[in-house]
């Protein structure tokens, strides 16, 4: 949970909330195929439970005094530019994030864990 207190009084978000929020973001940025696991955790969960969609598969969030930190781990159209797309993905998600919860985004880390040919 991010925890933060404004004018009107506490607020908590939930990881679930951020997760929809910048894998939505992800999916809809040019050149992106997927989300890839960011950790054993995400993979052994998703070896037993086939076929489920999980909302927070490559998404990390964390709270920082500098604002949140996002990281990202990603599968990519194969034969495109890979900094291009991570700069569109960077740009995408931190606007999103502040447009939707007022937090400012301290900073956004995208790993490229794969490609996949253009089907």
């Amino acid at each position: 949970m991010i925890h933060f207190e404004n004018h009107m009084g506490k607020v908590e978000i939930t990881e679930t909330y951020f997760a929809n929020l910048i894998g939505n973001a992800v999916s809809s940025c040019f050149g992106v195929v997927g989300m890839a696991h960011k950790n054993t955790r995400q993979q052994l969960r998703a070896f037993l439970k086939k076929g489920q969609i999980f909302p927070d598969q490559g998404v990390g969030v964390e709270m920082r005094s500098d604002g949140l930190f996002i990281e990202l781990h990603i599968i990519i159209t194969y034969g495109l530019n890979i900094s291009a797309i991570c700069q569109s993905i960077t740009h995408k998600v931190k606007y999103t994030v502040e447009q939707a919860t007022g937090l400012k985004v301290g900073k956004i880390k995208v790993f490229v864990d794969g490609m996949k040919a253009e089907s």
